[in-house]
């Protein structure tokens, strides 16, 4: 979720950061099976052995969005505020093992992804 769930994203945004998190992936040795989004938040299905750690993985994927998107995205200045954040400190992750990835992917797909 975005820092004070501001509205950032659009269409192009998303985008790229289906494009930075699916690299971030591949460096931690993991899959971006699933992303979607909507104008203040991600959501991403990861698959991932358990040699990874969860909040590094996390890490990676918020910091190295949140300073690319800056980058390459200056009009995105507004949206950071005075902490200098796109992102905040909290996230959800839960285990998937056993379910259906066809029940996953169909939640993930039908965020409301702004144009």
């Amino acid at each position: 979720m975005t820092k004070f769930r501001h509205r950032v994203f659009n269409g192009e945004h998303l985008t790229r950061l289906e494009e930075i998190m699916r690299d971030v992936c591949v460096d931690f040795e993991t899959e971006l099976r699933e992303f979607n989004g909507e104008n203040n938040h991600v959501h991403l299905l990861v698959n991932f052995p358990p040699k990874i750690a969860l909040s590094k993985l996390v890490n990676s994927l918020k910091g190295v969005s949140s300073r690319r998107m800056r980058q390459e995205f200056p009009e995105l200045a507004a949206h950071y505020y005075r902490a200098n954040k796109l992102w905040s400190g909290s996230y959800f992750a839960g285990s998937v093992g056993g379910a259906p990835i066809s029940v996953l992917r169909q939640y993930i797909e039908q965020q409301n992804r702004p144009v």
